[in-house]
């Protein structure tokens, strides 16, 4: 407990000046900031006179402290059968307003429960609540406590239980006081914390041996703190403060920037920006800071007016394009347009037919065979040639060993794809709190660059916005510029959502919007993953394209009945929503990711409860009857 030897002395110089008025003028010390609480006696034994010198005590005390809300603060209870609060640490902060407070007390006169009104400053008094400065502040806080006689309780264990709390107990007993009582209150040392008035002579003898103690060492000023920033001094001793914006080191002396963007939760649709224990949000060149200071929008360099493109302008990130209406072609100056008929024209190189449109052509294959990636030739649609988005949670709840049996899973479905340029182009999306592409659709060309890019990754934590996720999958991962082949190209597309959790966001508009964008998506949820978003997510029928936690059994009834809501029978008056080949790719990778659960199931790899799924046998054998079905 901090010792406060001015304190003591300051008790005894002014205890000396009650008879001896006129005092000279008042002698202000550099003791800092206090919490003081004086604690009167004003019980029946307190005779009218006795009374009016305890508020001349209190105020002699007040006129030499330096009071305010930053400085020293000063509260007053009196007390006798009960406690009555004159006023608290946070009522007054000059000296004039605590003194006509303590001019207009009125005794209570009844008994003297000395330990009810220690415990009362302790509850109460010096609480946050009350204006006391809370304790990391390491303010002093300090209990006078005056009185003539015996209490009527007990004070010893109460007056512990409020030195442990840190309040610090000056014992005054005046003429008939007990000194054992005295003696049990205050703090250690007692020689320096009780004090018994017998007659003022005997204080004034006193008071001269203090005096030279009244005025403390400001050690922030007189001694090398080391402080980087601010210096606080408390009697005795001090402590190192850091300017806004700032924390403390564990040395106690050196500060460092507060990082506010560290904690995730700034909000930035693009990059945050710390700046002294706040932040600011900054948007990618080609975007502007929308009116909350947080999302970005795209500068639309059409609207500037100067673009001249004779059709259509279209607006990018840092610039602008022409565009051309359908049956006409840009032109070398890459504003003007002109229309053609090209398939009549030029050598279109198409396989098996090319189809003239006002200005352009595009090749077609016969039923049965697909478009391939270079738009003109035809092949068979048995490879099953997709271009294939897995969207992973990262979250902190998926814990990172969970995390490297999705990777090993991701990499399992890597190995049955023919990766290539021509074939299935596969790219990798992780989100937590914000969202990461790790790898686009156009960035690697073989299964072995996905593997080893895979085992790259490294793990996100934090948040679960799967509803971001989304919305980059549908805006990013799957645009052309990110590797996409043209929906002209038949070739399906696939968004594949893994998570464990509920999502921090709302993801039903970007779901919906995945899906009519023509991308089918499938839900794989685990552990605490929520039915209803994985439903919202997956596409129709959605039965098909969900799976929850440790129940794989659906993924074998996607391929049982995918043939006949993908992929309907001749002849029976169905609808084909999606072409033969289209049908077959999807077939062949829901069949190879069936595979996949199943392989890891054999080898009891766990991602949180145990995942379980039907044999591999009995997977392909459904698989055939349901696409003889």
């Amino acid at each position: 407990m901090m010792k406060l030897l001015p304190l003591a002395s300051l008790l005894l110089l002014l205890l000396t000046t009650l008879e001896a008025r006129p005092k000279p003028a008042a002698l202000k010390c550099r003791t800092g900031p206090l919490d003081i609480v004086f604690v009167i006696d004003s019980s029946r034994s307190v005779r009218p006179f006795e009374f009016e010198t305890m508020r001349r005590f209190m105020m002699d005390i007040i006129s030499n402290l330096d009071v305010g809300p930053n400085a020293t603060r000063v509260g007053v209870i009196q007390y006798s059968s009960q406690v009555q609060n004159i006023f608290s640490l946070k009522t007054f902060f000059t000296r004039a307003d605590m003194e006509r407070a303590i001019n207009s007390i009125i005794p209570l006169a009844q008994g003297t429960m000395t330990g009810l009104a220690i415990q009362y400053a302790m509850n109460v008094a010096f609480t946050t609540q009350e204006g006391a400065r809370p304790l990391h502040k390491r303010i002093p806080r300090i209990a006078i406590v005056v009185t003539d006689g015996r209490p009527q309780d007990r004070v010893t264990e109460v007056a512990t239980q409020a030195r442990n709390a840190g309040i610090e107990i000056y014992a005054v007993g005046i003429q008939r006081a007990d000194m054992n009582s005295l003696r049990a209150m205050a703090s250690p040392p007692l020689e320096e914390h009780v004090f018994l008035v017998e007659s003022f002579e005997l204080i004034q003898q006193f008071a001269k041996q203090f005096q030279d103690k009244l005025c403390g060492v400001d050690m922030c000023v007189d001694r090398e703190h080391g402080c980087q920033h601010s210096c606080v001094s408390t009697p005795g001793s001090f402590y190192c403060e850091c300017n806004p914006g700032y924390r403390l080191n564990v040395d106690g002396k050196t500060c460092s920037p507060i990082d506010a963007c560290a904690d995730g939760r700034h909000g930035c649709q693009h990059h945050c920006v710390s700046v002294r224990g706040s932040y600011s949000c900054r948007c990618r060149p080609g975007y502007y800071l929308s009116q909350n200071k947080r999302s970005c929008t795209m500068i639309d360099y059409c609207s500037f007016g100067n673009h001249s493109c004779q059709h259509e302008c279209v607006s990018i990130p840092n610039g602008h394009y022409c565009r051309c209406r359908s049956g006409f072609t840009l032109q070398p100056d890459s504003k003007s347009c002109r229309a053609t008929d090209l398939c009549n024209g030029v050598d279109h190189g198409c396989e098996f037919k090319c189809v003239s449109t006002e200005g352009s052509y595009h090749c077609v294959c016969p039923e049965g065979q697909q478009l391939q990636a270079d738009g003109k030739t035809c092949s068979k649609c048995g490879a099953g040639h997709v271009d294939l988005v897995m969207v992973i949670d990262g979250s902190k709840s998926v814990r990172p060993q969970n995390f490297e049996l999705v990777k090993q899973f991701v990499n399992r479905i890597v190995d049955l794809l023919e990766v290539s340029p021509q074939g299935t182009r596969v790219g990798l999306v992780q989100y937590s709190s914000r969202v990461r592409t790790e790898f686009p659709l156009n960035k690697y060309h073989s299964a072995d660059e996905i593997k080893k890019a895979v085992m790259d990754v490294e793990y996100m934590e934090k948040g679960t916005m799967t509803g971001l996720a989304l919305k980059h999958m549908v805006e990013h991962s799957f645009s052309e510029l990110e590797g996409a082949r043209p929906l002209s190209h038949n070739i399906p597309r696939i968004g594949l959502v893994f998570t464990d959790g509920r999502s921090q966001d709302d993801i039903s508009e970007w779901a919906r919007r995945a899906k009519e964008s023509g991308i089918v998506m499938f839900a794989v949820g685990v552990g605490k993953a929520v039915e209803e978003e994985l439903r919202a997510i997956a596409s129709e029928p959605v039965e098909q394209h969900f799976s929850y936690s440790a129940d794989f059994s659906t993924m074998t009834h996607l391929v049982e009945n995918f043939s006949l809501n993908i992929c309907p029978e001749e002849g029976k008056g169905e609808t084909e929503i999606r072409s033969p080949c289209e049908c077959e790719a999807l077939v062949q990778f829901q069949t190879n990711t069936v595979a996949i659960l199943q392989s890891l199931t054999e080898k009891h790899i766990l991602w949180g409860d145990a995942w379980a799924c039907q044999g591999a046998e009995q997977l392909r054998t459904e698989h055939t009857q349901g696409r003889e079905g």
